[in-house]
């Protein structure tokens, strides 16, 4: 047996790591251009900064936030020469709350933007463009958001309470008691809600708190231990002052403490309630969503003979206004709570053309039983990665239009690139603004089969 070698050293091949540059560094940097998330791009000694609060053309001293690898997150700190369109940001917030990336941006702008990371998507992933461009589909530029979560945390070290919204780029929660891009109705509970929490005799219980309005107002606390009797009358009167329900989360779902009330949002348009519970997905803006729906309307052009398919229909915010026009309508999603809560929308409007379904949307439509008699039109909502399974089988449902509603211009593109496979035509597109001040970009677009 050969003797072992003691004491050998092996020297690693590729060359030396480059070191990372260290968090909280500053770096004056030239801004390039603007990625799509809205950041600033700067390119020092091989590495690609990220810089929130920057816009192109601009000469900043930024501060490292995170890096790794070749990628470096920062945030503005100084301005040394200024884009010429630059707006002081209307809040006092902005730049550590990690909720509003775009205030620096007149809202015109703000538009400019989203609609080019749409039209780039389209055409670098799927090398089309629509037949026709819509105008962007805009609301309030402030006090458009009628739900918040609200971060909540006990600091055992320093004996405080944490209210407020998330920092950018970090865990860290920015005290806030003002909040411009809520509605009107949740600012006053806003305001006076870090003081009321502060006042727990144990608010180590804490978890988060949600704001909700819509036909009614409600305040949502998430408690990891039973509330003790003086900190629930707390927050009873604190619910009655604004006149709002109090609903509570502890172990199982959230609860109203009235066990008669009820959350819902009204779609005056069509004459309309919707009911629904902490949890289940709305569109946060109240103003776009109804412009959306009669938008979504008007293009797919629904007729009263027709059969249309509704896809991850949620609550029915879609289904229950086509079903006002349409003969028929059958309305899939993949969870079956909101499947039971959609259902009750229906009865509770006296829409009886309407049929609620589960089913994995991860997986062809082919097989469906309920796909068999075909569809005239197809209008889908999917959620962030898209609708791509879907998407393939479309054709074989004998759909003439298709309209399709996006959270994410990257897997609607990808998607466009399946229809147009399959013989459908990208005839007309447009941006949402769901989300003013953020470069969170929705989009509508309306396919037509090929003659």
């Amino acid at each position: 047996m050969a003797k072992h070698e003691r004491g050998l050293r092996f020297q690693p091949t590729g060359g030396t790591k480059a070191p990372q540059v260290p968090t909280g560094k500053k770096q004056r940097l030239t801004i390039e251009r603007l990625a799509n998330d809205g950041r600033g791009i700067a390119f020092v000694d091989g590495k690609t900064w990220f810089v929130a609060g920057s816009l192109a053309g601009e000469e900043v001293e930024a501060r490292v936030l995170n890096a790794h690898g070749k990628i470096v997150e920062a945030r503005t700190e100084r301005v040394f020469t200024a884009n010429p369109v630059r707006r002081p940001a209307p809040c006092a917030h902005f730049g550590r709350c990690g909720g509003c990336s775009l205030q620096h941006l007149p809202h015109n702008e703000q538009l400019a933007l989203k609609q080019r990371m749409l039209a780039e998507q389209l055409t670098r992933v799927a090398g089309v463009e629509p037949d026709e461009w819509a105008a962007p589909l805009t609301g309030p530029e402030f006090a458009y958001r009628r739900r918040a979560r609200v971060a909540v945390r006990w600091d055992a070290k320093a004996k405080r309470l944490d209210v407020g919204f998330r920092a950018a780029s970090s865990q860290d929660i920015v005290g806030i008691d003002d909040c411009q891009v809520l509605v009107q109705a949740l600012q006053p509970i806003m305001a006076q809600l870090p003081a009321m929490l502060r006042r727990f005799s144990k608010p180590q219980v804490l978890g988060h708190v949600e704001l909700f309005s819509g036909s009614s107002t409600a305040v949502l606390l998430r408690h990891t231990a039973p509330l003790n009797e003086a900190d629930l009358a707390l927050l009873q009167t604190f619910c009655a002052e604004h006149e709002a329900q109090l609903w509570l989360h502890g172990e199982g779902e959230p609860q109203p403490f009235d066990p008669s009330q009820t959350l819902g949002y009204r779609l005056e348009q069509w004459d309309l309630q919707l009911a629904y519970r902490p949890g289940d997905f709305i569109q946060v803006n109240a103003a776009v969503n109804a412009a959306m729906i009669a938008q979504a309307l008007d293009w797919l052009a629904p007729r009263a003979d027709e059969r249309i398919l509704d896809l991850f229909c949620g609550l029915g915010n879609f289904a229950l206004p086509l079903a006002k026009i349409a003969r028929e309508v059958l309305a899939v999603e993949g969870v079956e709570t909101m499947v039971e809560r959609a259902t009750g929308n229906a009865i509770s409007n006296d829409l009886h053309n309407v049929t609620f379904v589960r089913a994995d949307l991860s997986q062809p439509l082919a097989e469906a039983s309920w796909a068999a008699k075909g569809f005239s039109a197809v209008l889908l909502d999917p959620p962030r990665d898209g609708a791509f399974e879907v998407v393939r089988k479309l054709s074989t449902l004998g759909a003439e239009r298709l309209l399709y509603v996006s959270c994410n211009p990257a897997t609607l593109a990808r998607d466009t690139v399946e229809l147009i496979k399959q013989g459908y035509r990208l005839k007309r597109a447009g941006i949402l603004d769901m989300f003013p001040q953020t470069a969170h970009v929705e989009a509508m677009a309306l396919f037509e089969a090929s003659k």
